[in-house]
């Protein structure tokens, strides 16, 4: 006896009857960080046109679709919001940045007075990506920022130093893994507890540091402690 065909065979040979068939166009490209490759890789933006087909063939058009990022190495099609992800690249600028400039926050607050200060600082810098950073180098873009602004050093942060610091951390922060925005914060501790305790503008200055990585008060403050105990 041949076996009866039932609606789950109609509907089989029906799709493969009728369909529909995207065209896409590229409307764009550069380079992003693919999620599905996991590194940096190049982009096409597409948008793209749907169409019924009949037997493969594309007849009725059926509207717009996309926009899309498509990798141009594993061909997977993405969200257009995976280009506001930094690639490995534009990362490690960041994250370079963000250090220096952490660093100059640190000692604009605790002054520029202490070698020891300066040279943690020019090693965190340097950690960070500034190979040739010098502790004399440190001390004059400090010296100068304090002159063009006005400020005093030695002084809480002032609104300038603030607009700065969220510059540098608040596009990096969402990036960053919270083990990552730590880290960053005691590297930012460590340089105003080389010459001794924190003083009260070191700690507006850390706190702020710490606010513009979207860390909590309560860990700011359980963080800028543990720095304190030696490990």
């Amino acid at each position: 006896m041949l076996p009866v065909r039932g609606r789950d065979d109609r509907a089989t040979r029906a799709v493969h009857i009728l369909g529909t068939r995207t065209a896409w166009t590229p409307v764009g490209d550069g380079e992003f960080y693919c999620p599905g490759c996991g590194g940096d890789r190049n982009y096409q933006r597409l948008t793209g046109r749907r169409r019924f087909t009949l037997l493969g063939v594309p007849l009725l058009p059926r509207g717009v679709t996309g926009p899309v990022v498509e990798c141009a190495a594993c061909r997977h099609h993405f969200g257009t919001d995976v280009l506001d992800h930094p690639t490995t690249r534009r990362f490690s600028v960041m994250l370079r940045d963000a250090v220096h400039t952490v660093a100059l926050a640190v000692l604009a607050a605790g002054g520029t007075g202490s070698r020891t200060a300066l040279e943690t600082a020019a090693c965190t810098v340097r950690a960070a990506g500034f190979d040739d950073c010098t502790e004399e180098q440190l001390a004059a873009l400090v010296d100068a920022v304090a002159a063009d602004t006005g400020r005093v050093l030695g002084e809480p942060c002032g609104a300038s130093l603030v607009i700065e610091l969220h510059e540098a951390l608040d596009p990096l922060a969402p990036h960053l893994a919270p083990a990552g925005r730590e880290s960053l914060l005691l590297q930012a501790a460590r340089i105003a507890l080389a010459d001794g305790p924190y003083t009260p503008a070191e700690r507006d200055a850390l706190t702020t540091i710490g606010a513009a990585l979207t860390i909590g008060t309560t860990e700011v403050t359980r963080l800028l402690a543990a720095a304190r105990t030696p490990s």
